[in-house]
């Protein structure tokens, strides 16, 4: 059974708080649905904004695979004719297939809000779908707050939706605007009004304040459904929306629903990419499409996973574009060992006196602050020490830092001067940064660059410091991480200490032994 998929990123995504989406964001976005397969994108409100006016102006020349554009807007004012309204005129100028028409379904939000009759409701709500239909456009008339009015005045809530359909709506969408409704109570006045209209096809929008969007979609098509509403990474109004990227693989591959043609495997592709146009960070929990969604942590699990993967994945990560990871901990066993090992010294075998030792030193430094499940470059230098393959390039000699406050020269507000041995000869250098880890970070690679060029092209791209022992205050424990990049490939470092700039320079230095002991490596 095929359930159309209509997403609102562009405009239930765009009231999420921290998120402005520029033209040029709004149709990259677009680019990006409709090569993922979704049927409708709604592309929010030609007469709210100038933003908006102008995209839809630049959307009229795309030519679209699939999807199918949607302006989206309210029915006509009161006191005002439909063919008069200025809202009404804009969506038609939109020039969509396909247009969203909200109307009033809660009484109070009649009498309260929209300050009209119960009566002269029902008629906006005719007279906007009907003129729509009169111009050729597909309408889905979305009943603001449905289940709200569902509860508190049944008998009117159906009117809404029986004046929609009797003016020619091609989709009553039942919307759960305030997010507060349970999925059964979703799904129970869903299974009615599919059951009231066996002809129509009926929707489903729901927001997350309960946590429950996903959920009560999924129960709404279990109903009788055949429009699901949402954002493509779950953002919108307060809490959010039904997230689709979490949706459709529930429906297309648990519930045996069609809802994009083909497979699912650009899915992390298309969720990755929505991000980054929306300036978020893909939370790394994320079902389907996060970092974490295929980790594995545990020995058992990793275990069990190396054996047989259903054992421990409801899905093969593959089927969804993102893959499977295995990280490292105190609670790892040889088996996650071996996975690791299997890129560095595949000849190890998991009975090896290394792989125990490697196991006992893992323990070891994870109990005194280290993490290597983020730190993948340090975990491999490790390694490499216990087999003896790790080569010093460097050695410290010793360095020096002091800062400044206020800053007397903008933002460097320390400096810092070292001095390395390579082989015999010494080299000093000084630097001045933002912060003293910055100004290491750059006499390091300034005296080290002397001996080897190639770390002219290496920078930071991340620093992170967690505090161990807070109880301690200032005297606590930290761990930095740090993530690194020489424009092609990056790679993150740990280094654990009670001095902040320590634990910083460990990671920094383990930074550099990485890709200079890489680089020998590759060469052999």
């Amino acid at each position: 059974m095929k359930i159309e998929v209509f997403d609102s990123t562009l405009r239930d995504g765009a009231q999420s708080e921290g998120i402005s989406f520029s033209v040029s964001d709004k149709l990259n976005i677009v680019k990006t649905l409709d090569n993922f397969g979704v049927d409708y994108i709604e592309a929010g409100n030609p007469g709210s904004n100038p933003k908006d006016i102008e995209f839809f102006q630049k959307a009229a020349g795309m030519k679209l695979g699939h999807a199918r554009l949607c302006a989206f807007g309210a029915t006509h004012r009161k006191n005002t004719a439909v063919e008069d309204d200025e809202n009404i005129r804009s969506l038609l100028e939109a020039g969509t297939q396909s247009v969203a028409i909200f109307g009033k379904a809660w009484d109070i939000h009649v009498e309260k809000i929209l300050k009209a009759t119960l009566k002269e409701n029902l008629a906006l709500v005719s007279e906007t779908v009907a003129f729509f239909k009169s111009r050729g456009r597909e309408v889905i008339f979305d009943a603001e707050h449905y289940f709200d009015a569902a509860k508190n005045n049944h008998a009117y809530a159906l009117k809404v939706l029986e004046a929609a359909f009797k003016a020619g709506a091609d989709v009553l969408c039942l919307c759960d605007t305030n997010g507060g409704a349970s999925p059964m109570e979703v799904r129970d006045f869903t299974r009615e009004v599919c059951e009231l209209y066996p002809g129509a096809r009926v929707g489903i929008h729901c927001h997350n304040d309960t946590g429950c969007a996903v959920a009560s979609s999924m129960l709404a098509v279990e109903a009788g459904a055949v429009q699901v509403q949402g954002t493509f990474i779950g953002i919108g109004e307060r809490c959010g929306n039904a997230d689709l990227s979490v949706l459709i693989p529930n429906l297309q591959l648990k519930g045996g629903y069609r809802c994009v043609e083909g497979d699912l495997t650009s899915l992390t592709d298309t969720v990755l990419k929505l991000s980054e146009i929306a300036n978020l960070v893909l939370p790394g929990n994320k079902p389907y499409t996060g970092a974490s969604a295929f980790a594995h942590k545990g020995g058992m699990h990793i275990d069990g996973v190396y054996k047989l993967p259903v054992s421990f994945e409801h899905i093969d990560p593959a089927a969804v574009g993102n893959k499977r990871r295995f990280l490292m901990s105190e609670v790892s066993g040889r088996t996650t060992v071996l996975k690791k090992l299997e890129t560095i010294a595949p000849e190890i075998g998991k009975d090896s006196p290394q792989t125990a030792e490697i196991v006992k030193r893992i323990k070891q430094l994870e109990h005194e602050g280290y993490q290597f499940e983020s730190a993948d470059a340090s975990f491999e230098l490790l390694v490499l020490g216990v087999l003896g393959r790790f080569k010093e390039h460097f050695r410290l000699c010793m360095y020096r830092t002091s800062g400044e406050f206020p800053s007397p020269d903008g933002d460097k507000s320390a400096s810092a001067i070292l001095s390395i041995e390579v082989g015999g000869k010494v080299e000093t250098s000084a630097a001045m940064g933002n912060g003293p880890v910055n100004a290491l970070d750059i006499a390091l690679r300034k005296a080290l660059s002397v001996f080897f060029p190639e770390l002219s092209k290496v920078h930071l791209t991340d620093y992170k410091v967690r505090v161990l022992t807070a109880e301690k205050a200032s005297a606590a424990k930290v761990r930095v991480l740090i993530e690194s990049t020489d424009g092609t490939d990056t790679w993150t470092t740990v280094g654990v200490s009670t001095d902040i700039i320590a634990a910083s320079w460990k990671a920094l230095t383990d930074s550099i032994e990485y890709l200079l002991n890489k680089k020998e490596r590759e060469a052999v």
